[in-house]
């Protein structure tokens, strides 16, 4: 008879005086009560509670970051696996490689390879979980010049599902199992297994060149989004932007790589010619800039939406934004776009999952408040912003769920619906690892609309 599987690491329960901390997440707009949280020290504490989950017949959800911005990495009388202390930074500079551990945060990984001179492209919300962000392409101020997270990925541990109540660690690169390498590069995290170390390019990095320009208001919002969205995309490869407003004002962030104050002036001179807006410069190493991208507000509730942009939103469009943006439910409500073109249209050795290389640009409306009885108002105005703006888009991005879409496959994953659902029938057959979204076993099913790519 076989002996039954017992959890190791910590083991959090409901009535453990820390349980509601533990079971939390980022976005208190989500609550769910597990039946237990492991904190998983170890790989081998992965594989115990992946195999004591299956003997139990519980359901399971990996988490690390906790920023599942739908609260999917928890769920009510399952078992949460948490990884986000699994921390781990090995650097190979021959190589130009770190291995590094699952349960890094964004805003951990920048300095502890900074500190080395190295950088890989991340986000630019430090308190993210870097594994979800490779896993679902990843973007921020390096991105086109290094290429998406995803594109720097070369290797990965992860912990599947083995037979009828068992589980297994196995070894992900190009050259075994290199079909969910290409799976893990913008599939999405979750789909799989539970990844517990991720092997990623690195660059090195000297000082870079940063600004951000600030309006007061919305006057100039209208120009703004006419001139970025023209000519961030084709900028040097050099030079990643973003804009975003919030209820009072705009603001612009851009980051040059190998170049200087002049050339970063020179190349933003159409939108720093607007208005008279206000400037911070900074050349530093890229640790001490990203502390000042890593802004993100401190409000408890959150819904977002998400779209890639693959052509210049017309007059209609930019009205449209500025008319919702003048009506938000809460000041920290906003509108953010970020620059693709780049590196971003050159798919890594091996491919990716990720499909929205030919993209201009990415946005994303998002409803931010802080008392509870505006949850009503900030989600109708974040769904009716983000359904109004659908026209004008061309596919949506799986870290920022449009929940619910009822054409989420082909929104997130494009062409690659199919490959991916081989993918999901080869690793996990069983469906171990499902959530609202997750990619299904089975057939593809054909989307009654139109995909639009």
């Amino acid at each position: 008879m076989t002996t039954p599987t017992e959890l190791t690491g910590e083991v959090v329960r409901p009535g453990d005086p820390d349980y509601d901390a533990a079971r939390m997440g980022w976005n208190k707009l989500h609550s769910r009560h597990p039946e237990a949280i492991v904190f998983c020290n170890d790989t081998q504490d992965v594989v115990d509670a992946v195999k004591w989950a299956r003997e139990q017949g519980i359901a399971l959800r990996a988490r690390s970051g906790r920023h599942n911005l739908e609260g999917w990495s928890s769920l009510d009388g399952g078992v949460v696996i948490d990884v986000s202390r699994m921390k781990s930074v090995q650097i190979d500079e021959t190589a130009r490689t770190v291995k590094v551990g699952t349960g890094l945060t964004q805003k951990e990984t920048v300095p502890a390879l900074g500190n080395r001179g190295f950088v890989v492209p991340t986000g630019s919300e430090g308190a993210v979980g870097l594994g979800g962000v490779v896993l679902g392409g990843g973007f921020g101020l390096l991105t086109r010049k290094l290429g998406l997270a995803c594109d720097n990925l070369l290797a990965a541990e992860i912990v599947v599902a083995d037979g009828p109540n068992s589980a297994k660690v196995i070894e992900v690169n190009e050259h075994s199992n290199a079909d969910l390498l290409w799976a893990c590069r913008g599939g999405g995290g979750g789909n799989f297994g539970i990844a517990t170390s991720y092997t990623l390019k690195l660059h090195e990095l000297p000082n870079v060149d940063f600004v951000i320009a600030h309006w007061d208001g919305h006057g100039h919002l209208p120009e703004l989004l006419r001139i970025w969205q023209r000519e961030a995309p084709i900028a040097d490869d050099r030079l990643t932007s973003s804009l975003e407003a919030d209820s009072t004002m705009i603001e612009l962030s851009a980051v040059l790589l190998g170049g200087s104050r002049e050339e970063l002036d020179e190349h933003l001179r159409p939108l720093l010619a607007i208005g008279n807006p206000g400037l911070t410069y900074m050349n530093d190493p890229w640790p001490t800039i990203y502390q000042h991208v890593d802004r993100a507000p401190e409000v408890p509730f959150w819904k977002f939406y998400s779209q890639f942009v693959t052509r210049p939103y017309p007059e209609e469009a930019i009205a449209l934004i500025v008319d919702y943006m003048a009506n938000t439910p809460s000041p920290a409500s906003n509108f953010f776009c970020s620059s693709f073109g780049g590196a971003v249209r050159n798919a890594p050795h091996g491919g990716s999952a990720f499909p929205h290389r030919d993209a201009l640009f990415y946005c994303e409306p998002g409803a931010a408040w802080d008392e509870p009885a505006l949850e009503p108002q900030a989600l109708r105005w974040a769904s009716e912003f983000s359904e109004a703006l659908r026209p004008f888009g061309a596919g949506a991005y799986v870290n920022v769920p449009n929940f619910p879409s009822p054409d989420w496959e082909h929104d997130y994953y494009g062409s690659n619906v199919e490959r991916l659902r081989q993918a999901k029938a080869t690793y996990d057959p069983q469906n171990v690892f499902s959530f609202e979204q997750s990619i299904p076993v089975g057939e593809p099913i054909r989307s009654p609309g139109t995909v639009r790519r």
